[in-house]
């Protein structure tokens, strides 16, 4: 499949350009447009970046193309209440998504320890507002890591079923 230059940059795009290494049917917008059920000339607006996808056919992108980061980076990006709630994350390697776990986890300990002495009074003091704003960042950063992980799992050992 040649790769087309209007459409590089764009994530719906670059996940069929993936999933047509390893199945024909989407080699063309015509055979993927059979596929999910999505006009052509949608499917081509959507990977042009002309109009953005609607949920439902995000979901059947996400499925065909064995691209779950597609539904989790559309709910983030994409969705209004998402946008709000929920950060992007990036798919890396098995081996890179580990070590950014093991990073985030390396102060564990500390930070237990100063959820513990925050929380014995039952309430987050003045002075104890940094220290809980650094905490509920280093929460933020487990919890994307752990998301990047879970992601990479469902896309990559779901194929070896």
């Amino acid at each position: 499949m040649k790769k087309a230059t209007k459409a590089s940059d764009n994530k719906y795009y670059i996940a069929r350009y993936n999933a047509a290494k390893t199945n024909s049917d989407f080699e063309s917008r015509e055979t993927t447009s059979e596929v999910l059920g999505i006009d052509r000339t949608r499917l081509a607006r959507i990977e042009l970046g002309n109009v953005e996808p609607y949920p439902e056919e995000v979901l059947l992108m996400a499925k065909h193309y064995n691209a779950p980061e597609l539904t989790y980076n559309f709910c983030s990006n994409d969705c209004p209440i998402g946008r709000l709630t929920m950060k992007s994350v990036e798919i890396s390697s098995f081996d890179r998504l580990s070590l950014k776990i093991l990073g985030s986890l390396n102060d564990i300990e500390q930070l237990r320890g100063s959820i513990i002495n925050i929380s014995a009074d039952g309430k987050v003091d003045i002075e104890e507002l940094e220290e809980f704003q650094a905490i509920l960042n280093s929460l933020e950063d487990i919890s994307n890591n752990a998301k990047a992980l879970q992601l990479w799992a469902m896309k990559n050992i779901q194929q070896q079923n």
